[in-house]
């Protein structure tokens, strides 16, 4: 048996795992609720084996949550294990966000050298979306390690000619299905090309490997809906966000075809704000950006008339914002309110929210970028136009978009400088395989991106992995053809080279100018003089030239990595910007409690199932991580889904399993829902619940996401005990 030795470990990979673990898990003590929908979920999950393989978002098991749960499960498993609480939950991603670095190591090295792998994890490690979604417990991190999961198995098989190998590979999207759904396949072409191109086998024998592929990754992707679409649905929650209560719809439905689409499920409408970047102010404090939350506007969906991001609302029972605090008069997160236990104090400062001025105003954009949503920066949709540029504009390039030239770079140069010589034109060599697998995986993905209209800006963590690695051989390639090339090729690959350093410093700058000009400009200067060196042999040594191109590239996106950090941020819409600085703590969506209204149902709630129902999940997360009951959150995440009738929630009344009901925002609700609001309005006894209903009774672990919760002033508690029909 061999033992380890220290003379062999790579300690360069070694610190840059520390400096990964570092960026992703400091200060998570503080992470308070961070995603409170999928918070709530996991204190559901805690407490049943049904909920657990569910993903029930209340403890009752009424509704799932708007994905498969495989990602949950690994939450659910460090809650179990440590007990609820904010950096419990966070610690799978930030375990998945360092797993994902030392995967793409050995990913690049193996073909390119140890110093591509490292170059590779240092990019993956500072790019600031990857940091900002290690720190949360949304699905992405987790996503990304499991893909990248499947291509380091795929390429073990390729080495190796291992059949049981491809069939793990293709089994682990099948998986990863079950964590975001068709996500998982934006990989799945360039697996498939990869395969096919690299690995040496017969060509019989490579097609019965890949059918047998298939089928284990057709297995594996539909037992979990399948089996949960065959349960009774009186047996089971319903499924959330879906208009059939199927899993398999919500897959190709919500998380399908609406992504590209940009409609909002159950009413073919769009999010106000998708897809459009205002040039009045920066989204992130930069060019192009949406107008940041925490304002006084509000924007309607002219299809479903909900409330848009851009609204500061309060939850169920909830109270204005009253002067020194901002829209949605929210408490410090980690506080005695709805976040989970074991957690510090955080917050910003004066009850605003995060990246909003303690006045309620946005901040000047221009000045620093003051303004934001979830945490200062991005709003939930500023994804800026649509456009083969779009990954360049300020919304989503200040996330993923800082080593983009050195992709493009990567592509090109590395296809070129790899080539097989003297053999047929269509002759491919191993490194050109693996070339092509990181281009087939960059190229549909930046597509995708190009083109679709209904996502989040970090969400872009599924080109991480690909512009860390074509960056990566794209400084090799160069490297190589300076190194064996002719005086003119070499002087072409430096011209390469140093175009792209230029481009890529200037990129970066565009990026920081609207919060910090001075640095914008040193940072072009910085890279022209580093590009300029490239062209002096015998001045500067080749490896301080490398040394010093990767300082100079990597100092502002460094920085921006570094800002979730430092702020201690763990966001429901997780992104990084130096507007964090200015605050701590998590940022949400929803998760605000109503201390009157908590401690009044629980005190009346007797022996109903449900603490009360209310209209959407986001009303309804803080309630039932404060209080671990169960509380309904009737139309699921947007307040649409068809969950039951009017005729099944009379019978829910009239059994003695609901009592309470709160009506917020109504503007979302259709169909049934909105009839079983009506009915709420018409039958129930309107409750005083507090006298002294103001800021300081309504508390939060974050910020309300506008149209998800209840409307400033409209909340209202209705007692359904003596509703008659």
């Amino acid at each position: 048996m061999k033992k380890l030795s220290l003379k062999k470990m790579d300690w360069y990979l070694f610190s840059i795992l520390i400096l990964a673990a570092f960026l992703y898990g400091w200060g998570i003590w503080d992470a308070g609720s961070a995603n409170s929908y999928y918070t709530a979920a996991i204190t559901s999950m805690v407490q049943s084996w049904h909920n657990f393989w569910y993903g029930a978002f209340d403890p009752a098991g009424f509704i799932t949550v708007d994905k498969p749960p495989v990602a949950l499960w690994f939450m659910a498993i460090s809650a179990k294990i440590f007990g609820v609480h904010g950096w419990s939950i966070v610690l799978p991603s930030v375990l998945a966000g360092i797993g994902s670095v030392a995967l793409l190591y050995k990913l690049i090295t193996p073909k390119f050298g140890p110093w591509a792998g490292r170059l590779t994890a240092l990019v993956m490690t500072l790019t600031p979306t990857v940091v900002a979604n290690s720190r949360t417990n949304n699905m992405d991190a987790i996503l990304v390690f499991f893909l990248l999961l499947a291509v380091y198995t795929l390429t073990r098989a390729v080495a190796k000619k291992r059949f049981w190998l491809v069939l793990i590979a293709f089994s682990l999207i099948g998986i990863s299905f079950n964590i975001k759904m068709l996500q998982a396949f934006m990989i799945l072409p360039t697996m498939l090309v990869f395969y096919w191109v690299a690995i040496k086998l017969p060509w019989k024998k490579k097609v019965l490997w890949l059918l047998a592929a298939m089928a284990s990754l057709g297995i594996f992707t539909v037992a979990y809906p399948a089996s949960v679409d065959s349960v009774s649905t009186s047996s089971r929650p319903y499924i959330g966000s879906s208009q059939t209560n199927s899993l398999m719809e919500l897959a190709f439905g919500y998380n399908g075809t609406q992504r590209l689409l940009g409609q909002t499920s159950g009413t073919g409408g769009t999010f106000a704000g998708m897809g459009k970047s205002s040039k009045k102010t920066g989204g992130n404090g930069g060019p192009g950006g949406t107008k940041p939350t925490g304002t006084k506007s509000t924007t309607k969906n002219t299809t479903t008339g909900t409330t848009g991001p851009n609204t500061g609302n309060t939850p169920p029972g909830g109270t204005t914002g009253t002067k020194g605090t901002a829209p949605t008069g929210q408490a410090p997160t980690g506080s005695k309110t709805g976040s989970p236990t074991g957690t510090k104090p955080s917050g910003s400062k004066n009850g605003a929210p995060i990246g909003t001025k303690p006045s309620g105003k946005m901040g000047n954009p221009g000045k620093g970028g003051k303004g934001g949503m979830a945490g200062g920066g991005n709003s939930a949709f500023a994804i800026g136009s649509a456009g083969p540029f779009r990954l360049f504009q300020s919304d989503l390039g200040s996330q993923i978009g800082w080593f983009l030239p050195f992709a493009v770079l990567g592509i090109g140069a590395g296809w070129w400088a790899f080539r097989k010589k003297g053999g047929k034109w269509y002759s491919i060599s191993d490194e050109q395989s693996d070339v092509l697998l990181w281009a087939g995986w960059f190229v549909p993905v930046y597509g995708f991106f190009s083109v679709a209209s209904f996502f989040h800006p970090y969400y872009t963590i599924m080109l991480a992995p690909a512009i860390a690695a074509l960056t990566s051989i794209g400084a090799v390639a160069v490297a190589k053809m300076v190194k064996e090339g002719s005086l003119k090729k070499g002087l072409i690959a430096k011209s390469l080279l140093a175009i792209t350093i230029v481009g890529t410093t200037a990129l970066q700058a565009y990026y920081a100018w609207s919060y910090y000009p001075v640095a914008g400009i040193i940072i072009i200067l910085l890279g022209l003089a580093v590009a300029t060196l490239w062209f002096f042999n015998k001045v500067v040594a080749t490896k301080l030239k490398i040394a010093l191109s990767i300082i100079v590239v990597s100092l502002l996106s460094g920085f921006w990595a570094l800002t979730p950090t430092l702020s201690h941020t763990a966001a429901a819409i997780p992104n990084a910007n130096p507007s964090l600085l200015s605050s701590k703590g998590s940022s949400d969506m929803g998760g605000s409690v109503d201390s009157a209204l908590l401690s009044y149902t629980e005190k009346h709630q007797g022996s109903a199932k449900y603490l009360f129902a209310t209209t959407d999940s986001n009303s309804a997360s803080g309630y039932i991580i404060k209080s671990k009951k169960a509380v309904m959150a009737i139309g699921g995440y947007n307040g649409t889904d068809p969950t039951m009738t009017l005729a099944q929630f009379k019978k829910l009344v009239k059994s003695g399993q609901l009592r309470y009901f709160v009506i917020g925002n109504t503007k979302a609700s259709t169909g049934d829902i909105s009839k079983i609001l009506t009915w709420v309005k018409k039958n129930g006894t309107k409750v005083s619940y507090s006298s002294s209903s103001s800021s300081s009774s309504s508390q939060s672990t974050g910020m309300q996401m506008g149209g998800m919760g209840g409307q400033s002033g409209n909340s209202t508690l209705y007692d359904l005990s003596s509703a008659t029909s």
